[in-house]
């Protein structure tokens, strides 16, 4: 589902200078047009944490944009390796099961 820039802002509690700042140190990444972006509750998850990291972490700019590139890193990793689980069990489904026979 997706949010108008509007019902972002207020979800979010951010304001359009803020929004503006997060969307070009690209930490915030809108899907749609620049002039109609649209968002997710993932977006507002994540502003959370920039949010959270900023004000009661005192995490410095540059250190958010570390943190948020691992934390992308992770979950790229995380579905790659869930990918990979589900690709090698539908193949040990489609298997033929065999037994260890002694020699």
């Amino acid at each position: 589902m997706t949010i108008s820039r509007q019902e972002f802002l207020l979800r979010a509690s951010l304001d359009e200078g803020t929004l503006e700042a997060w969307v070009a140190e690209e930490w915030l990444i809108p899907s749609g047009t620049a002039a109609e972006p649209a968002f997710t509750d993932a977006d507002i998850a994540r502003a959370a944490l920039i949010r959270d990291l900023k004000h009661d972490l005192d995490v410095n700019d540059p250190g958010i944009g570390v943190i948020l590139s691992l934390l992308d890193q992770v979950h790229g990793l995380r579905r790659t390796l869930a990918d990979l689980l589900r690709d090698m069990r539908e193949r040990d489904r489609g298997a033929p099961h065999t037994q260890d026979v002694p020699d």
